[in-house]
């Protein structure tokens, strides 16, 4: 059950996907609670994006038992899909390199106002729906700690200029803006400093603290965190790599 928070409670049992070339991963298990932060580790080429976008029902699973925000997978993907959201995984949700901050936090703020509000929202005055893409937006950055006046153009700073770190805040911000009760991180720690690393996990630590439960990829996992492994043993055929996500999630057609 889930919590009062809003995050979703993940449950899954004897997990895997299978894709052309064999299976990813198989014989996962994750018992989160809401506003759990789980760590998934393993080597690259194990599995763990798939992990990802299974989890997040943009990738259908091929055995096991998993319920995640008490939706059932693969029957009720569509459902888990309304309620997660991915925060950067490449080749997957790369944002626009030419666009701006600001560019991108409209454009999802716009989607998201359209996709999930009511009728009745959408035809409330302009300046009401505007204060409330602002307010969205407002929270999401704080939320993923993002300052754009620290930004060397502010929030016209082009996604290209960005600083590792600050895109992985940006992907984040704008996963914030559609209010997930579960948001799925790619390569968390990937190219970062120690102290880059621990900013990043103590970000994603707030916003599990805050009720969002946060699954991230990674290469070591930070302490405390609920770890889950796709290394070996397992039966996955070794030439299933990371690379090849990209074009299993478009097979799936789950964008």
């Amino acid at each position: 059950m889930d919590g009062p928070e809003g995050g979703a409670a993940v449950a899954v049992a004897g997990f895997g996907v299978k894709g052309p070339r064999g299976w990813a991963f198989r014989g996962v298990d994750v018992d989160a609670a809401p506003g759990a932060l789980v760590a998934v580790e393993g080597p690259s080429g194990s599995g763990r994006t798939c992990l990802l976008l299974a989890l997040t029902g943009r990738m259908r699973p091929a055995e096991g038992e998993a319920h995640v925000a008490g939706f059932r997978l693969p029957k009720q993907m569509s459902a888990v899909r309304r309620v997660s959201a991915l925060a950067h995984v490449p080749g997957v949700t790369d944002p626009d390199p030419a666009l701006t901050v600001a560019e991108h936090l409209r454009e999802r703020a716009l989607l998201q106002r359209r996709f999930d509000g009511s009728w009745r929202g959408l035809l409330r005055p302009r300046a009401e729906r505007a204060a409330e893409a602002k307010r969205r937006i407002d929270v999401a950055l704080a939320g993923a700690g993002l300052d754009l006046d620290a930004l060397p153009k502010r929030a016209r700073t082009a996604v290209r200029d960005l600083e590792r770190v600050e895109a992985l805040r940006l992907s984040l911000a704008l996963a914030l803006i559609g209010r997930p009760r579960l948001i799925a991180v790619d390569d968390t720690d990937l190219k970062l400093s120690d102290s880059e690393r621990a900013q990043i996990w103590g970000q994603l630590r707030a916003v599990a603290d805050a009720g969002t439960t946060v699954v991230a990829v990674c290469s070591e996992a930070p302490e405390g965190a609920l770890v889950v492994s796709t290394a070996p043993p397992r039966t996955a055929d070794p030439s299933t790599t990371d690379k090849e996500t990209a074009d299993a999630f478009a097979e799936a057609g789950r964008a």
